[in-house]
């Protein structure tokens, strides 16, 4: 195997691993659709980073970020649901974008390319992917416990606006390296499926999670090889993979309910 491959599947399995382990916890706020709209927000900062030649994650991070921020603000600005506000943030993130996004760059913002990693992209990666994983962690147990109820999670001494901020920053650092992997158009799918996944395999919470984080590492692994054996896209063939792990998982809980 080449370095730039070694490089790129280092890439790929800090972000999928990530990615599962964070959509454990947004499968259980029912947001794991929200990283599609932050991924498109990305587009405006991928834009501008093929336009001057930086990294497109870097690029990315600051929309996201923006985004991010008048999210929270507007959610409790105007007590809109969450979900309604970031809907208005993405439109209006789609809309810059699409008026300058290069015509001729448009296939990696869209649908990545982590095929062209650098050492030291890889390392931020891997870092920043480990501190996604290390938020998401602190703050799990007090966000299930917000999805249930904010009132009770109050009285308990939850923090419930910083643990909000908290877990909306860990989304924007995942879909920020999610729009190198799977562009800006599937970032939803690192997140959601590996985590739909895990829910109809496992029984309890700690196997959830576990198998959330396990399959965003597998796919992918298993994508990076096929792209490499037959040069397809590697994201999209990424997404298809965890997809058939999900078709496959769902043949596995027809069994079991039949059997039962």
């Amino acid at each position: 195997m080449s370095q730039q491959f070694i490089l790129s599947l280092i890439s790929a399995i800090a972000i999928g691993g990530a990615g599962g382990y964070l959509g454990s916890l947004m499968m259980q706020k029912r947001m794991a659709l929200a990283a599609g709209p932050l991924g498109h927000l990305a587009l405006p900062g991928v834009a501008l980073a093929l336009i001057y030649g930086f990294d497109i994650s870097l690029g990315a991070f600051p929309f996201i970020i923006l985004g991010i921020i008048l999210i929270w603000l507007l959610s409790f600005k105007t007590n809109l649901p969450m979900e309604a506000s970031t809907a208005v943030v993405f439109a209006t993130g789609v809309a810059i974008s699409f008026l300058i996004l290069p015509i001729g760059e448009a296939e990696e913002a869209l649908v990545g390319n982590i095929a062209n990693v650098s050492p030291l992209s890889t390392l931020v990666t891997v870092v920043l992917s480990i501190v996604i994983m290390f938020m998401v962690h602190k703050i799990f147990s007090r966000m299930v416990l917000i999805n249930i109820s904010e009132d009770l999670a109050k009285v308990e001494g939850v923090n419930v606006k910083r643990c909000n901020l908290v877990y909306l920053l860990a989304v924007a650092l995942l879909v920020a390296l999610g729009v190198k992997l799977v562009g800006g158009l599937l970032t939803t799918a690192i997140i959601a499926i590996p985590a739909a996944t895990a829910r109809n395999l496992s029984g309890t919470l700690r196997s959830y999670v576990s198998l959330s984080f396990l399959l965003g590492i597998l796919a992918p692994i298993i994508g990076l090889f096929i792209y490499k054996a037959t040069d397809l896209s590697a994201g999209p063939t990424i997404i298809i993979v965890s997809a058939v792990f999900f078709v496959l998982s769902l043949l596995f809980t027809k069994s079991n309910s039949t059997s039962n």
